[in-house]
């Protein structure tokens, strides 16, 4: 009975909601973040590999700060340094692993344009996050609004936002949750729960900028889940490789979460099928918990894929950070 109550309750958590243990307001200011390394294998401290990745290192995040937490999206800077993304529109920079951090942590609320000061605080939930090195410009997917914005360089000032139909036709309980820039400029968006006839997960295929206004309506793919998972997240590793986190929840083993790759065709054509392929599954005895943010870093030749999980500002679930090497 007790363990159907924890399902039930974190059930409840995932929803897009104002949950009494949000932070209603987040001031800006500096962030104090402890981490507390972790074995993969809660029974084996010897196991360093996952399926085909291999376990680089693992840390439960603390902070003092009520603001901290509740992380959905997930960006790896360089020298370790890590944005981080909260589904109360929180953003969170600090250090992770070893080296120097050349950027000072910080906690700060995310910019917002002045018609939209009016918004409840509960309304900014913010699930996914992707970035443009080259501009150096963030673009942000809002799961209750479903919406996607623009922000310049430092996240200084909203640039623009735009609302599409494709979005609005997703659940709002379970709309978008993962969004990648394609080096070419296209983007790509995953619905949590818009469906397609099929089964498959609603993708669309963006021709440039989803926020901007001038961006035709994006193309209808479907992507393909590992049996019972749903995907929380996705980077892309090159033009033609895209990383997605995915997330179970069942009574037997609460959160479970595989990193899966997607090969894209040179060519992607309408209704095309984006199907994936495991490469690590998470479940207990190993780490495993609310898996929602993923990352990807390049170190000596090698993608490093990091991963977060939201704790939903909750005492019995965690702020997990995992480091994995392809």
């Amino acid at each position: 009975m007790t363990r159907i109550l924890i399902v039930l309750a974190l059930a409840v958590l995932l929803m897009p909601a104002p949950h009494n243990s949000k932070p209603e307001a987040v001031r800006p200011g500096a962030l104090l973040v402890a981490a507390r390394a972790l074995p993969l294998d809660t029974h084996d401290p010897a196991v360093r590999r996952v399926g085909s990745l291999d376990y680089l290192g693992g840390w439960e995040l603390t902070s003092d700060n009520p603001g901290f937490g509740g992380i959905s999206a997930l960006l790896a800077l360089s020298g370790g340094d890590m944005l981080a993304l909260s589904d109360s529109g929180v953003l969170m920079g600090f250090h992770a692993g070893g080296g120097e951090s050349t950027r000072r942590p910080f906690i700060a609320p995310l910019p917002i344009r002045t018609q939209d000061r009016d918004r409840p605080w509960w309304a900014w939930d913010s699930e996914a996050m992707t970035h443009d090195r080259v501009s150096d410009r963030y673009w942000v997917g809002f799961e209750l609004q479903q919406a996607i914005c623009r922000y310049a360089p430092g996240f200084a000032r909203v640039e623009a936002c735009r609302t599409w139909p494709e979005l609005v036709a997703w659940p709002k309980t379970g709309s978008i949750e993962s969004l990648a820039r394609l080096p070419d400029g296209r983007f790509i968006a995953i619905g949590e729960m818009g469906m397609t006839a099929d089964g498959r997960h609603d993708v669309l295929l963006f021709a440039g900028d989803p926020a901007d206004a001038a961006t035709p309506a994006p193309i209808h793919v479907r992507y393909a889940p590992p049996q019972g998972f749903r995907p929380t997240d996705a980077v892309a590793l090159d033009a033609r490789r895209l990383l997605v986190l995915n997330r179970r929840l069942t009574l037997q083993s609460l959160f479970t979460a595989t990193i899966a790759i997607v090969d894209l065709p040179e060519r992607i054509e309408a209704g095309a099928e984006l199907k994936a392929r495991t490469l690590a599954r998470l479940a207990p005895p190993l780490l495993a918990d609310n898996f929602e943010g993923m990352a990807v870093s390049r170190e000596d030749g090698r993608d490093v894929v990091w991963i977060i999980s939201d704790d939903n500002h909750e005492s019995f679930q965690r702020t997990l950070l995992l480091k994995l090497g392809m």
